[in-house]
């Protein structure tokens, strides 16, 4: 189903005006657009030398041991060379059991030089185009995908909605306090060995559904980690705690924290579109979801949890929303499905509206610590204009573009530079990426994912490849 078939900025405008998406607006003056994304960002005791930053994007192209991969290489070359003063390195598993997929990044003792290699041509070519990297900030995510991880997946507790979206049998073991506790020391170790690679900021990464994130939902579990939110927040507690005591000021924590998880959704076999799959009421799991419709967000102990973490070291806070796996378009308002996924249930400005409106409440409920919004991908040619206007409104620091990325890494200096971004260049959120993140059908159990329609010389041919291994998996 198509949705943006608009052709100027104040069609789209007014479109947003219509549908009641008070939080989507946009700066049409390119002074002043230039003037909000060029802005510098106090972050910690660091100066981003810019408001544009990238997600963490994972490229499903790492070696079958975890280490980065030749297109791993290129694309943060790409990013490097591209203009936005915050990188955010992507989910990098902890240990071999929090891998996603069989090429998911991962780090450890034997891998560090890999890592310091790759910082140190991320910085090497961006210092070539920019002449400092003293405003650069590289943050590397690290992960442990609990419920998502192959071939053994750890759960925080039982959701029975999600286990049925999921297969998870209701006698699947929970992963137990002791173990959370020893986990906690990965983190601590993963973060040292990031530092010996260059890096000087890693995120705990809690949002998409992957254990961490999956924990902070944990109201039904018992024990040290589970009912009360100072029990759900234990192990940041800890971990934060832990990082600080051993590396003191020499690392920046941060944070990409997934503030609502919503429900799971299904594919609705009689219309196409997405629909919420049966839940009770009240709904007593999930993170950031008002108990009485779990369709809605509720922010209260979100805001007490971020400034918990901000009161234990959290210097640097992404927002995100939802799962890619159970509910796409609450994270990544779309166009297009990925194949044998469900339409949008909504329009995408109402999704593209909530994400604006759920960072804007938290950025003012913080306003010394610094946030990256999401969610703008799908305004297209506009993003950057709305994301000025966050800025400007003071409802965001930094604007970040995730999957627009891929297909156009030099974004910001476009911007900068011309005031608008190239349409033949610019991210239709057709989804291409998603599904290549799906397929597993060839002899590494995972395809590279990247931007087929306007990356062709590289995705164009393993596109072919992942569609035709797809047709003969289903012969």
């Amino acid at each position: 189903m198509r949705h943006f078939t608009y052709k100027t900025l104040a069609e789209l405008d007014e479109a947003a005006r219509q549908l009641g998406a008070e939080h989507v607006r946009f700066e049409h003056d390119t002074g002043k657009l230039k003037a909000a994304l060029s802005r510098k960002v106090q972050v910690g005791n660091r100066v981003a030398g810019n408001s544009m930053a990238i997600h963490p994007m994972e490229g499903c192209d790492g070696t079958l041991e975890g280490r980065p991969d030749e297109l791993t290489w290129r694309r943060y070359e790409r990013f490097a060379r591209g203009g936005a003063k915050l990188i955010w390195f992507e989910a990098t598993a902890i240990r071999e059991d929090g891998r996603a997929n069989p090429r998911q990044i991962m780090i450890n003792r034997a891998m560090v030089d890999d890592y310091a290699r790759l910082y140190e041509m991320m910085m090497r070519v961006h210092r070539e185009e920019f002449g400092t990297t003293e405003d650069l900030l590289i943050p590397i995510q690290l992960t442990m995908s609990g419920r998502y991880s192959v071939p053994v997946k750890t759960i925080a507790y039982h959701n029975p909605v999600i286990d049925r979206k999921t297969s998870t049998p209701a006698d699947y073991p929970v992963i137990s306090d002791d173990e959370l506790e020893r986990l906690e020391d990965y983190y601590v170790e993963a973060t040292g060995l990031a530092l010996e690679a260059g890096f000087t900021a890693v995120d705990i990464k809690a949002t998409h559904g992957y254990l961490l994130s999956e924990l902070l939902g944990a109201k039904t579990r018992e024990g040290r980690y589970g009912g009360s939110l100072e029990n759900r927040t234990r192990f940041f507690k800890n971990v934060f705690g832990k990082i600080r005591s051993k590396y003191g000021s020499n690392v920046m924590i941060c944070m990409r924290l997934g503030c609502f998880d919503c429900v799971p959704y299904e594919l609705d076999p009689a219309t196409g579109l997405g629909r919420p799959m049966e839940y009770p009421v009240p709904y007593p799991w999930g993170w950031g979801v008002n108990a009485e419709n779990p369709m809605e967000p509720d922010l209260t102990e979100v805001k007490q949890a971020v400034g918990w973490f901000k009161e234990w070291g959290l210097e640097l806070l992404n927002v995100s929303l939802g799962s890619p796996y159970y509910n796409p378009h609450i994270g990544r308002p779309f166009e297009k499905p990925d194949e044998g996924n469900y339409e949008e249930p909504e329009h995408p400005l109402k999704g593209v509206e909530r994400h604006f409106r759920v960072a804007g409440e938290l950025q003012r409920a913080f306003p010394d610590l610094p946030m990256v919004g999401t969610g703008y991908s799908w305004l297209q040619r506009y993003a950057l204009h709305a994301g000025a206007a966050t800025i400007e409104r003071g409802d965001i620091r930094f604007v970040g573009l995730g999957r627009a990325v891929l297909s156009y890494p030099d974004f910001a200096k476009a911007i900068l530079e011309t005031g608008e971004l190239n349409d033949s260049r610019v991210c239709k959120t057709l989804t291409y990426c998603t599904f290549l993140m799906r397929q597993k059908g060839n002899e590494l159990g995972q395809f590279p994912a990247g931007c087929p329609p306007f990356d062709k010389l590289v995705y164009g041919p393993i596109m072919k490849e992942a569609r035709e291994a797809k047709r003969k998996a289903g012969k």
